[in-house]
């Protein structure tokens, strides 16, 4: 038996063409990628007493107008606590609207969807039973119809048999109601 010998291949970077080297670093090297990543991101303090632009470019930041700080959201509570910064003056995603007025906006947002689920699921409901109303409208008709129909053919089936009963009659064919197995004469 041969043993078959395993060959791996490590890629050299400097063999890559400029355009594949970025794709090809995080393979190389994934701890180096963490530890530059890690020394990228800035911290929200940092971006104190600068813009509010600055502070909210990373989504992890809370800008507080009160006295131009940037601060780390309190991601442990949903909205950040009055102690920290106003609702007023709290700035969270974009700079141009207060956090009051994004809570209002989204609850009212939420609101109007809600409300509108509930009108169509309403809506759908009375269709519903008005369409089953109105089909059981349709049967009863149907129902009528039909017995109308069986009646005007039970008595179109009484004038035959009387049509027949006096033709009958007329040639001699009528039997006897009272003996009706009576014996045929041939004559």
């Amino acid at each position: 038996m041969e043993k078959s010998a395993v060959l791996t291949l490590r890629p050299n970077p400097a063999s890559f063409p400029v355009s594949v080297l970025p794709l090809a670093q995080p393979l190389l090297n994934q701890r180096d990628l963490l530890t530059q990543l890690k020394s990228s991101v800035l911290e929200c303090s940092e971006f104190s007493q600068r813009s509010c632009e600055e502070c909210l470019k990373n989504v992890s930041c809370l800008w507080c107008y009160t006295n131009n700080t940037c601060i780390d959201y309190p991601v442990r509570s949903i909205l950040p606590p009055s102690s920290l910064c106003s609702l007023s003056n709290a700035r969270w995603g974009v700079c141009w609207i207060n956090f009051e007025a994004l809570i209002i906006a989204i609850a009212v947002v939420a609101g109007l969807i809600l409300v509108s689920i509930a009108v169509c699921c309403c809506y759908c409901c009375y269709c519903r039973r008005r369409s089953r109303s109105r089909s059981d409208e349709e049967e009863e008709r149907l129902a009528r119809k039909r017995e109308e129909r069986r009646l005007q053919s039970l008595q179109r089936k009484h004038e035959r048999k009387l049509k027949h009963d006096e033709i009958r009659k007329k040639y001699g064919l009528l039997q006897d109601s009272d003996n009706p197995y009576s014996r045929f004469e041939n004559e």
